[in-house]
Parts: structure tokens; sequence; C-alpha cells
């Protein structure tokens, strides 16, 4: 017999399906017997595959002295990196999903150094598919903070206390990711002093022209009015907005056809700008639906230093010309 619905799922009854459904709609009563239709050869046409036929397939069953999936992706290491220091359950999804948050967070550093780069030289068209991916993966870590809302409060306070200090605020990628965008706070360097190497490439980005500042730069190039302390300056200070900064920004706007690309990068930053303060948002939700309002591990107010990040812009000006269009 066969299983259940298969009748109907099977190609060979397409003009079956239709009898049926034609049948069912005139009310009339419907048997099987009735149908006219051809019937296959072989038995075994009516039963399912159970098993991908690969006996014809030139699969490379001996790898000889190439690599393996496994050695290439370096899953040796990869899948033995949780080390859980309690025995409870949830303490393993935790682990594994602040790991993939820092795999993407690699992944965003590596296309926009890429991009300050294309945009140094004036190449914006790699700076479009570059920027376009930050917003795919961006995406993903938002999605991953309802992955992590599935643990209860009592299911993080059960091994809360095993993290000591460690806290999200001493990722290096996100404050990597923080100074490269725009946000630059010299403070923040402090608490990689015990990591020399962190410290050092920290600050090296953090005495170097963003990517807003590298786009101020192309907007001089192209003609646009940035004023000179725009354009050298201390770059480890947090930057400051500027009405001359938004007049070039509403002449970009307004000239979009001669400056299409210019154009198309101002909608790129804000979209990279908007899906970070998205990530912020559901990071600081998640942060109250399960601590409340405890302090962080790391020693910040926890919700309270979160919110406040809320009213951060990469791009000020982006945002205050919306209003003059």
């Amino acid at each position: 017999m066969c299983r259940p619905g298969y009748f109907w799922d099977n190609p060979h009854f397409a003009s079956a399906r239709t009898s049926r459904v034609k049948s069912h709609l005139n009310g009339t009563r419907f048997f099987v017997d009735d149908v006219n239709m051809s019937t296959p050869s072989n038995p075994d046409d009516f039963m399912p595959n159970t098993a991908v036929d690969v006996s014809n397939e030139p699969i490379h069953w001996d790898l000889g002295t190439s690599l393996s999936y496994s050695e290439y992706l370096g899953l040796d290491k990869v899948l033995n990196a949780q080390k859980p220091l309690s025995y409870e359950h949830d303490e393993m999804m935790f682990i594994i999903l602040h790991q993939g948050m820092e795999l993407w967070m690699k992944l965003c550093i590596h296309e926009l150094t890429a991009a300050i780069n294309h945009i140094k030289r004036d190449e914006l068209g790699p700076v479009d598919k570059m920027l376009g991916r930050v917003a795919r993966v961006q995406v993903q870590m938002a999605q991953s903070w309802d992955v992590l809302a599935t643990m209860t409060p009592m299911d993080y306070s059960a091994f809360r206390n095993s993290l000591g200090r460690a806290s999200g605020f001493q990722s290096y990628q996100y404050r990597t990711l923080e100074f490269l965008i725009g946000n630059k706070n010299a403070s923040m360097v402090e608490v990689f002093k015990r990591e020399p190497e962190v410290y050092a490439a920290l600050t090296r980005t953090l005495n170097s022209p963003s990517l807003y500042d590298e786009t101020l730069r192309l907007l001089s190039r192209r003609g646009f009015g940035i004023p000179g302390d725009y354009l050298e300056r201390d770059w480890s200070k947090p930057y400051q907005a500027s009405k001359q900064v938004a007049a070039a920004w509403l002449a970009v706007y307004h000239t979009k056809e001669e400056n299409w690309d210019l154009y198309e990068l101002a909608e790129k930053l804000v979209d990279l700008d908007h899906r970070f303060q998205t990530w912020r948002f559901s990071h600081m939700k998640t942060v109250e639906r399960i601590i409340g309002y405890k302090r962080g591990t790391g020693g910040s107010s926890g919700v309270g230093y979160l919110s406040k990040a809320l009213e951060l812009r990469f791009f000020p000006e982006l945002w205050s010309v919306r209003t003059s269009m």
C-alpha cells in the first residue's frame, strides 16, 4: 500500500489530481477506479526513493594528498573551541552564538577594510558589493539574538558566575568595527592592555581615518565643499557633525544623475548605520529580557549602557540632510 499522500504527490497521477479537484468542486463523489490513467509498468515507481544513488557519480572516495573539507576549514580547531565552564545545558548555545557573532564580525572587518582601500583609490564599484555583503551579514547578526532569547533568566543565572568579568564589552572585533566605521572613543582601548597585540592593533585603527573620513576625502576630491579640518585631523577624536558636510551631501543628492556612484555610496552608508542600530537594539532588548537591569559582567550598567549606544550615529549628516530634501 502506498504511503499516505503519495498518490497525490506522484507525477504519474497528475491527471488524477486534476480530476479529483474538478470532481470535488462539482460536488460529485470520487472513486479512484473511475480515473482513466496509465499505470507505471515498474511497481517500484510507486515507492519514493530512500537514498541518493551515487553509483554513477565520480565521487573522490580517496582524497590522496588533497585537503579534506574539515582540514580546509580547520574544523578540528573550530569545533573544539567550545569549552563550557559549567555543566549547564544552555552554556554551549551561549558560547557558540557569541563565537559565531565574532566570525561574522571578522568578515565585516575584512570587507570594510577593503572598502576603505577602494575608496582611497576612487574605485567605488567594488565598494557597493562589499557594503552590500556587510549589510547581509548584519541581518544574520541581528537575527542571532533571537536564538539567545530562547534562554530564560534562570537558564543564564545557572552559569553566569562562571563568566567572571568576561563580557562582550571586551570584544576587540566589535571595537574594531566601530573604529573602522567612524565611532572613535580612545578610552575604549584601555580594557585591552592585558593583550599587547590587540591593544596595538586597536590603537592603529583608532588613529587611522575611518570609512566615513575617507568618504569625506573622496567628496572633497570630487569637488564638494568639505572643510579642510575634516580632511586632516586627529583621527582618534570623535567625529563632530558639520553643516558644511551636510550641505555637500545635499548637493550629492540633488545631482544624483551626475554623481550616481556617490549617491549610491551615501545610501549604502545609511543602510550600514541603520542595520548597526538594529543590531544594537536587538542586543539591548535581549539583554533586558534575560537579565533585566542587572549590571553587566564587564562592569557596565547593562541595559542602561546599551541604551546610550542607541543614540549614536556613524554618519550624522546623512541622517540630518533627509529633513532638507
